[in-house]
């Protein structure tokens, strides 16, 4: 079996969105520090790029999950490999994620982050698939909705590969 990949957004498409996104941020939290989490190792990719578009001070730490379970289970189970370096209370906290899909361990995982008391809590992706939803999740900053297909590029992988694409692209298999 062979693949290919079609490209769904382009790089001059990405990078417009994220400028814009950028520059939201940076007028919604203007007068304060903003402290970016990243979701690894998908949302790596964005978040450099948006951190390089916002004006206010960035502060950035990463974390890694795995979630596994039952796919009928509706809360799912989140798995934390690497947790956060430094302590969320009392930051303004944004959350980076490459892709939102079914919701289920973000949702965990944004009541988690909530747990350890942070001044504001948002979720910002680069690309929400709404019509894969099962556990409602508000995303507050949004670059792409984008229908059910499977994509890669800007640090979303088929089998390890096409993560370093500076576009978005459908993986088509033949």
């Amino acid at each position: 079996m062979s693949e290919r990949v079609r490209i769904m957004l382009s790089e001059e498409e990405v990078d417009k969105r994220i400028k814009e996104i950028g520059d939201q941020i940076s007028k919604d939290y203007e007068g304060k520090q903003v402290h970016l989490v990243c979701v690894l190792k998908g949302g790596s990719f964005f978040m450099c790029e948006l951190a390089k578009r916002i004006s206010v001070p960035v502060s950035l730490d990463f974390m890694s999950v795995s979630s596994y379970g039952s796919e009928t289970k509706s809360s799912g189970i989140v798995r934390i490999v690497k947790d956060l370096d430094e302590p969320l209370k009392d930051k303004d906290v944004l959350v980076v994620e490459d892709i939102v899909d079914s919701g289920r361990t973000l949702s965990y995982l944004m009541e988690m982050l909530r747990d350890r008391g942070p001044s504001s809590l948002r979720l910002c992706t680069l690309l929400d698939k709404p019509e894969r939803r099962v556990v409602d999740v508000h995303v507050d900053y949004t670059g792409f909705q984008i229908p059910d297909e499977f994509v890669v590029g800007y640090g979303l992988d088929y089998d390890q590969k096409y993560r370093n694409l500076p576009y978005i692209g459908v993986v088509e298999l033949d």
